[in-house]
C-alpha cells in the first residue's frame, strides 16, 4: 500500500477540484435554467416549482462480518480514538447522531475482534462552538489520554481552532462534517482527513437546484464565518453561473440573537428563494422571514440548520422549504443500529460520515500495523481505493489480513480520499419537508470532486 505524502501539491488539487465541480453543475435539477414560462410564472407568483422527485438508492446496508481471522500483528498499544463533537452550542444537533455513529463503529470493530488484537478504546468530550473555549479544553484532555486519532469537530469554525494543536502532536484529525474550502490546502503535515465533502459540491448543488425549481433571483443570509461565507461564495457562482442574480446578502456574527435587520433588508430585495446559511440561529431566522410574507417553499437551507423542526414549529411551517445535506441517505438497517445505540435519535445527519471515519482510522491502523497517528495517516488514502471493494470493519480487515488491498466505501457513500485527505467524490441530498415539519429525500446528486 502506498502512503500519502505528508507535503500535497495543494495547487493542482484545488484546480481539479473546480473542474469536477464545473462539470457536476451542468447536470443537477433537470435542466440547468427553467424556460422563460417557467420563470416568469414562479417569479410573478412569489411561488417555487421544483423538478419531480427523482431520489437516488439509499447507503448498502452493513454486510455481515463472518468470521474474522486473528490479527498476525498484535500491539501493546490499544487504538485510542477521541471523539471532539457537539453537545452543546449552534451545532448540537448534530452531536448525537454524529457520536452514534461512532459508538456503533467502535461495536462492530469490537466485536470483529478490533484493532491489531485489543479492543479499540474511545472517549468523548464537547467540542461546543466557536463562542468558547471548549474545543481546546476537550482536545487537551484527549491528547493526554493518549489518542491516536480524533473524530471531528462538527463544525469547520470550531476545527480551524484545533487543527494545528491535533496535528501538531502527530495525531489524525478525522472530520465527519467539516465542509470548508480552507481545509484542502492547509498544511496539516497530512494528518486531516474527512468523509464530508467540501462545500464545493453542495454550493453547487444548492444553487442549481434553486434555478431549477423557478427562481431567477436569490438572497442570502448567511454566517460570518468560515463555514457560511465559504458556501455562500459556491452557492452564489453556481446560481449566477445558472442564470440566477443575488439581489441581497445579509452576515450575522456566531453569538448573535437579533436578526431583524438582516430578514428586513432580505424582504426588501423581493427574491425568489431565499439561502439561509446558518447553524441553530436557522430556528430565529425563519420564523421572521415568514411573519414577512415569505413562503416556505422559497427556503433553501443548507446541512447547517436541515433538522427536524417539529418541536420547534407548528405544523405546516416548514412545508415545501427545501435544503441540500452531503452524504447518502441512510438505509433502514442502518438507522436501526444507530437507534440500539442511542433509541432517542431523530436526526440522522453526518452518521454515516461518523462510522466511516472511525471505520477507516481503524482498517488504517491494521494497515499500518500500529496505532500511531502518524502510522494510521500514512494508509488512510490507501484502504480507500485501489483495492478489492468492502464495505464494513469485519468485510475489509478480513481481506487486510489475508494480505488484500482494499477499497473501503461505507455508509456515506465512495469514500476514495485524494492527496488533500477530502473525499475525491460524494453525494449531496437534496431535500424538502413536508407537513410535519420533517424533511424527506427528493434526489441525490453525485458529484468527482
Amino acid at each position: 500500500m502506498i502512503p500519502r505524502s505528508p507535503v500535497a501539491p495543494r495547487i493542482a488539487k484545488l484546480t481539479a477540484l473546480g473542474v469536477g465541480v464545473a462539470f457536476l453543475a451542468t447536470a443537477c435539477g433537470g435542466t440547468s435554467t427553467p424556460s422563460s414560462t417557467e420563470t416568469t410564472t414562479a417569479a410573478a407568483s412569489g411561488a417555487i416549482a421544483c423538478p419531480a422527485p427523482a431520489a437516488g438508492a439509499p447507503a448498502p446496508e452493513i454486510p455481515a462480518a463472518g468470521t474474522v481471522p486473528a490479527s498476525t500483528t498484535t500491539t501493546e498499544t490499544p487504538l485510542k480514538i477521541g471523539s471532539l463533537l457537539p453537545s452543546t452550542g449552534s451545532l448540537a444537533f448534530l452531536g448525537p447522531p454524529e457520536i452514534a455513529g461512532v459508538n456503533l463503529a467502535i461495536k462492530d470493530i469490537n466485536d470483529a475482534g478490533g484493532v491489531l488484537g485489543k479492543p479499540v478504546e474511545v472517549s468523548h468530550l464537547d467540542s461546543g462552538d466557536t463562542t468558547t473555549d471548549v474545543a481546546t479544553q476537550s482536545v487537551t484532555n484527549l491528547l493526554g489520554q493518549g489518542v491516536s486519532a480524533i473524530i471531528g469537530a462538527a463544525s469547520s469554525g470550531v476545527s480551524k481552532t484545533v487543527i494545528n494543536q491535533i496535528t501538531g502532536a502527530g495525531v489524525v484529525q478525522f472530520s465527519p462534517a467539516n465542509t470548508s474550502l480552507d481545509f484542502t490546502t492547509w498544511d496539516d503535515k497530512g494528518l486531516y482527513w474527512r468523509t464530508a465533502p467540501s462545500d464545493l459540491l453542495q454550493g453547487s448543488v444548492l444553487g442549481n437546484y434553486a434555478v431549477s425549481c423557478g427562481a431567477q433571483t436569490m438572497g442570502m443570509i448567511v454566517l460570518n464565518d468560515s463555514y457560511g461565507t465559504g458556501l455562500a461564495k459556491t452557492v452564489k457562482s453556481s446560481f449566477e453561473g445558472a442564470g440566477g442574480k443575488i439581489v441581497a446578502e445579509q452576515l450575522f456574527n456566531t453569538g448573535d440573537t437579533q436578526f431583524n435587520t438582516q430578514v428586513d433588508a432580505i424582504v426588501a430585495a423581493k427574491p425568489d428563494a431565499i439561502g439561509v446559511i446558518t447553524f441553530d440561529e436557522g430556528k430565529s431566522i425563519i420564523p421572521l422571514l415568514l411573519g414577512k410574507g415569505i413562503k416556505p417553499e422559497q427556503l433553501f437551507l443548507v446541512d447547517g440548520n436541515l433538522k427536524d423542526y417539529s418541536k420547534d414549529f407548528a405544523a405546516g411551517t416548514m412545508t415545501g422549504a427545501h435544503g441540500t445535506l452531503p452524504g447518502t441517505s441512510a438505509g433502514d438497517a442502518f438507522k436501526k443500529s444507530l437507534l440500539a445505540i442511542d433509541p432517542s435519535l431523530t436526526d440522522y445527519s453526518y452518521a454515516g460520515e461518523s462510522w466511516d471515519a472511525t471505520n477507516l482510522v481503524a482498517l488504517a491502523a491494521e494497515a499500518a500495523k500500529s496505532t500511531k497517528g502518524v502510522d494510521i495517516a500514512a494508509q488512510l488514502q490507501a484502504v480507500s481505493k485501489d483495492g478489492e471493494k468492502c464495505f464494513s470493519f469485519g468485510q475489509c480487515v478480513t481481506l487486510i489480513r489475508e494480505g488484500k488491498d482494499i477499497d473501503y466505501d461505507g455508509q456515506s457513500g465512495p469514500v476514495t480520499f485524494a492527496d488533500s485527505g477530502d473525499p475525491s467524490e460524494a453525494t449531496i441530498g437534496v431535500y424538502e419537508y413536508s407537513a410535519d415539519n420533517k424533511y424527506k429525500l427528493v434526489k441525490e446528486e453525485f458529484g468527482k470532486l
